[in-house]
């Protein structure tokens, strides 16, 4: 390997462009490395980091840099070809260099784990290979070092510290949010949370007489009852209202398979107990209702109260609607589709800084695994996953539930409209007729604050049912 000194200027000039694609995959949530492939002074290639979006162990930048040069070329030898990377290459990525018979290789910082052109071992310079790629190390070593500590800092020293495989959207992404003072707060040392961090808010008293649990669905976070919760914290009621994991302002796993019901039902339970949460009404909508429904039959002492909206429980018995089914194949074709537009198209009332809040928590493809896992969680089958829990679920609720319950149905909803609604509340014991707008779609949150009013009279009157 040649010194690190009198590095050639156009070295450099390729380095950074090799940069430019490290900080690129930075910005995915992958370790920050950046290549490019050189021949005769153009750039042919470029690749970046990607083994944990394309689930493949050999999406280095390297690699993928490699094959885009050899389609490109039409030849697997890229003779006359420089590959620049950002940090020495390993094993595997040496070892493909020199089966392309690269003229020269140039990196970044050097790797002393796993680096294999000169570090770790030397693979380049082993004399029984019978071709030799000159190498060059130490070209814009700082700066690429730099990346690689920017992004790895916070997993090591953050009190907080963010898994490997997680990604945690910048705080920067929910400031100056209207109508959504509140200051967040986090847990992440449950038992089931796996070192995930959960955000929550939690406003009010913990003696209140009333605790207002708001579980919020796909693909909302807790600013969807930022029109209930003054109207709860005004009358010096408790609000506590969490971001599932993967949604809003907590952590979000890189991969889809992190999420499944078990999981997250779980982590519910556990923060109900960690906070213990008493004299619970519990609100629900959309997947806050899939999961929320099977909690009170846990611990049903800690809960006097059921605000219901727009959601199931999903026993496998029943066919799943026709508006939930389009939706789960629009979240197939259109994993990307924009959350603040569908948002809009619901609800037209919203202006266009209340729609973006609903983008702020994925920023990227990256951040958007829940996204994508949600619609396939939903039971179907009786021996889906969480089916026989929410078959237990709907005993409880239409023989052992002790509290009172409101039912606020949107009817223009077009994933679960009326007659799901309507079969829901069927399940529930001793709910009054259902509350029905006319104008409000699959999020009711929306037309929260007189919902929020009338479920405060409903809870406090002694004469509801």
């Amino acid at each position: 390997m040649s010194p690190a000194s009198a590095h050639d200027p156009r070295d450099e000039a390729f380095m950074r462009l090799a940069l430019d694609q490290a900080r690129a995959a930075a910005a995915r949530g992958e370790v920050p490395v950046g290549a490019v492939v050189v021949r005769n002074g153009e750039v042919i290639a470029t690749g970046a980091n990607a083994p944990v979006a394309a689930h493949d162990p050999t999406a280095h930048a390297e690699i993928v840099a490699l094959r885009a040069a050899a389609e490109r070329l039409g030849n697997y030898r890229l003779d006359g070809c420089t590959l620049y990377v950002t940090l020495e290459p390993c094993a595997m990525c040496s070892g493909a260099m020199l089966h392309a018979r690269l003229e020269r290789v140039v990196f970044g910082a050097t790797d002393p784990k796993t680096g294999t052109a000169g570090s770790v071992t030397d693979l380049f310079a082993m004399p029984q290979i019978n071709h030799h790629t000159r190498v060059t190390g130490g070209v814009l070593a700082d700066a690429s070092a730099a990346l690689l500590r920017t992004f790895f800092q916070p997993r090591r020293v953050n009190a907080q510290p963010l898994r490997d495989d997680a990604l945690r959207p910048p705080d920067a992404a929910f400031a100056d949010l209207p109508g959504f003072p509140w200051r967040v707060r986090h847990v992440q040392d449950l038992p089931s949370q796996n070192g995930w961090r959960m955000a929550y808010v939690d406003e009010g008293p913990p003696d209140a007489p009333i605790t207002w649990l708001c579980l919020h669905g796909n693909p909302a976070w807790s600013y969807l009852y930022r029109h209930m919760i003054p109207v709860w914290t005004a009358a010096g009621h408790r609000v506590v209202a969490p971001d599932l994991i993967g949604f809003g302002r907590s952590d979000k796993p890189k991969k889809a398979t992190a999420h499944s019901f078990g999981f997250h039902r779980q982590v519910l339970l556990e923060f109900i107990e960690r906070l213990d949460l008493q004299r619970v009404v519990l609100v629900v909508q959309d997947w806050g209702g899939i999961l929320g429904l099977t909690l009170p039959m846990a611990a049903p002492q800690r809960y006097q109260g059921l605000l219901v909206m727009n959601t199931l429980l999903a026993t496998g018995q029943e066919p799943l609607s026709p508006g939930f089914l389009a939706w789960r194949q629009m979240c197939a074709e259109r994993p990307d589709y924009s959350v603040s537009r569908l948002f809009a198209r619901g609800n037209p009332q919203l202006g266009a800084a209340e729609c973006a809040a609903y983008d702020a928590p994925f920023p990227d493809r990256g951040h958007r695994a829940a996204l994508r896992a949600f619609p396939t969680l939903v039971p179907e089958q009786p021996q889906d996953e969480g089916a026989a829990v929410s078959r237990e679920a709907a005993v409880f609720w239409s023989e052992r539930w002790q509290g009172r319950s409101l039912m606020v149905i949107g009817a223009a909803d077009p994933v679960l409209g009326e007659p799901v609604m309507r079969r829901l509340h069927r399940c529930i014991r001793n709910c009054p007729e259902p509350v029905v707008l006319s104008q409000a779609g699959h999020f009711v949150q929306e037309h929260g604050e007189p919902v929020a009013r009338q479920a405060l009279v409903h809870f406090q009157s002694p004469s509801s049912p």
